[in-house]
């Protein structure tokens, strides 16, 4: 279904790097949402009178502020495929996360309030009526959560969104809520057992939990993560396919919000290549990244020396003694200046963000081990974190 209608709705929408076909994701899933909750609201509400069950009634309040939530979803999305302008020159992407906050903060208030409710209902019990409408009604609720929850973790995963998946996340804690409501009143109907409220504070509980948990996922990409393992991968499979480049380092990928990414990195090339024939290829690097990762990048060219001995010779000293130190340190720009009394070894050490040792103290270390070396050696490092 989750296909069908994605065809039907979306065009291109195998496309789900360009910020228009993004935005089409988050209205079709802002509308379902947006209908489907309001039926399930106004069928809860019927069930939950004719009941006296204040779990059901919490329940209806809950898709009703679903709806509220598809409604910040879409508006979310909207907002988030704006164009670029003079005071957000790398576009409105994040909105989309700042979206999926709001959600997961309206399940935490949702799930409050059933506390508080089921505890009123623990301190004074009403009995619940229980009839087929209510029965029907229940169950129509649960499989319409149930179908929301997969629908919008299918359409999260599919373009990577937070805020769809904090949706999905909200439905499955519906689902499991609305499950326990109606185990909680056919045990009530078939013994003298009043359970509502009780189940209302575990369902409560449950809530909380998952709110807590979709407000990390949000708010993760929005203090800066990882970048995605795999797309580094590409990444450099894309830059080392051109034999001109001979390595790169200090790879950083900038997230400006879900298909809006922005990466720089420093390419390795031979001191004595032909500059302009190197920066064309470069530039034929920035446009493969764009068109195969929808990445925009900015690729600063190192030049390194390949073919003296003395640089060469000194280079693997220098790898055998970080690899002394620990095997995780890498280096790069790696130079060799010859001075009238010594010679200066100048180069940048890469360190894991666990690292356990401060920079001076590696520094020291480091400067310890090249005096050692035989002539006239002097260390000039820099100290550099793993970000990628």
């Amino acid at each position: 279904m989750t296909e069908f209608l994605a065809r039907h709705f979306i065009q291109n929408h195998e496309d789900t790097k360009n910020p228009k076909v993004r935005e089409q994701y988050g209205a079709l899933s802002g509308f379902i949402g947006i209908l489907l909750n309001v039926l399930l609201f106004a069928g809860k509400i019927i069930a939950g009178t004719l009941s006296g069950s204040i779990a059901v009634t919490a329940d209806a309040f809950n898709n009703l502020s679903d709806a509220g939530s598809s409604i910040v979803t879409l508006l979310g999305f909207k907002l988030a495929g704006q164009k670029p302008d003079r005071n957000h020159p790398f576009g409105h992407g994040r909105i989309e996360y700042l979206s999926g906050l709001v959600v997961s903060v309206a399940i935490l208030i949702m799930g409050y309030e059933l506390a508080r409710s089921s505890i009123e209902k623990i301190l004074s019990p009403v009995p619940v009526e229980f009839s087929p409408v209510v029965l029907i009604i229940l169950i129509a609720s649960i499989l319409l959560k149930g179908w929301m929850s997969l629908f919008n973790k299918k359409l999260g995963q599919k373009i990577n969104s937070a805020a769809m998946l904090a949706t999905a996340s909200d439905s499955r804690s519906d689902a499991l809520s609305t499950t326990a409501v109606l185990i909680g009143m056919v045990i009530a109907h078939f013994t003298s057992l009043t359970l509502d409220g009780w189940l209302g504070a575990l369902v409560a509980v449950f809530i909380l939990i998952t709110g807590v948990k979709s407000i990390g996922e949000t708010i993760t990409p929005l203090l800066g993560q990882a970048p995605d393992p795999e797309m580094v991968v590409e990444l450099r499979a894309i830059v080392m396919r051109h034999p001109e480049v001979l390595g790169i380092h200090d790879l950083v990928i900038h997230d400006y919000g879900p298909g809006r990414l922005f990466a720089t990195f420093h390419a390795e090339i031979d001191r004595n290549s032909n500059i302009m024939a190197v920066h064309d290829v470069i530039d034929n690097i920035e446009r493969e990244i764009f068109s195969d990762l929808h990445c925009e990048t900015s690729i600063h060219m190192d030049p390194i020396v390949t073919h003296d001995p003395q640089v060469a010779e000194m280079r693997e000293t220098i790898s055998g003694i970080l690899n002394d130190i620990d095997p995780a340190l890498t280096f790069h720009d790696f130079r060799l200046t010859n001075g009238p009394d010594h010679k200066n070894l100048i180069f940048d050490v890469v360190v894991p963000l666990d690292f356990k040792m401060t920079p001076e103290a590696l520094i020291d270390r480091i400067h310890e081990k090249v005096e050692k070396l035989p002539g006239r050696y002097f260390a000039v490092v820099t100290v550099d974190t793993l970000r990628v």
